[in-house]
């Protein structure tokens, strides 16, 4: 099936994937690694549309990708002090986002002497009780596959800007009435990025029917 490339400028969305989330001990003091990102491992997505597929390609993060402020939250919850901060992702941030084989890497460190959060943070990925990591990023560039089926698959081309990461107890979404509201919108987003590809690929099909009936009438005339 050809695939149809879309460029898109939907609603900022959320993604959550199962990580190891490491807790370490550098010179700097308390670290917590680990891949908000994960590249090429498809995921499941419900809609009101139905279940759509989606895959992040190895090729979606690079210099383009604006990663000048980014923090690391806890579950989403910007009412939190974050617990790290990327400027620019150099290295005097107290975080590192580093694009790697697996996906996106992160390196943050983390203040558990004077941040209750961070410290109870830092303890359950070190225990293992911490299971996974999301994160919230745009999309501007995206094709589908699959799109004659009720499980389309949406490959995310290009990541134009990350906000934030979090680590998450359950990686998958959760929240707040006001959190609901605004993941619906991210889910009309993908939903419509969804219809626009079905749309074009409607459009092509009629346009190829239209050539091919044009060319039939050509070859009668010559008769």
């Amino acid at each position: 099936m050809r695939k149809k490339h879309i460029d898109m400028t939907g609603a900022p969305e959320r993604r959550s994937n199962i990580c190891e989330v490491r807790a370490e001990q550098d010179e700097r003091g308390a670290i917590i690694t680990g891949h908000p990102i994960v590249f090429n491992q498809e995921t499941e997505i419900e809609t009101w549309a139905g279940t759509i597929r989606e895959v992040i390609d190895p090729e979606a993060i690079d210099s383009e990708t604006d990663m000048r402020d980014v923090r690391f939250l806890v579950g989403h919850d910007t009412s939190r002090i974050p617990m790290a901060r990327s400027r620019n992702n150099n290295e005097n941030s107290t975080m590192k986002l580093t694009p790697d084989e697996i996906g996106l890497a992160m390196r943050a460190n983390v203040d558990t002497e004077n941040n209750g959060t961070a410290r109870e943070l830092y303890s359950a990925a070190g225990r293992g009780d911490i299971s996974g990591m999301s994160f919230m990023f745009r999309v501007d560039k995206d094709s589908w596959d699959d799109l004659d089926t009720d499980r389309p698959l949406r490959h995310i081309r290009h990541i134009s800007k990350i906000y934030e990461v979090s680590a998450v107890v359950f990686p998958a979404y959760e929240g707040t009435d006001l959190e609901a509201a605004d993941e619906s919108q991210r889910l009309e987003s993908l939903v419509a990025s969804l219809e626009s590809a079905k749309k074009r690929q409607a459009e092509e099909r009629a346009k190829t029917q239209n050539e091919e009936r044009r060319q039939k009438a050509l070859q009668t005339l010559r008769r």
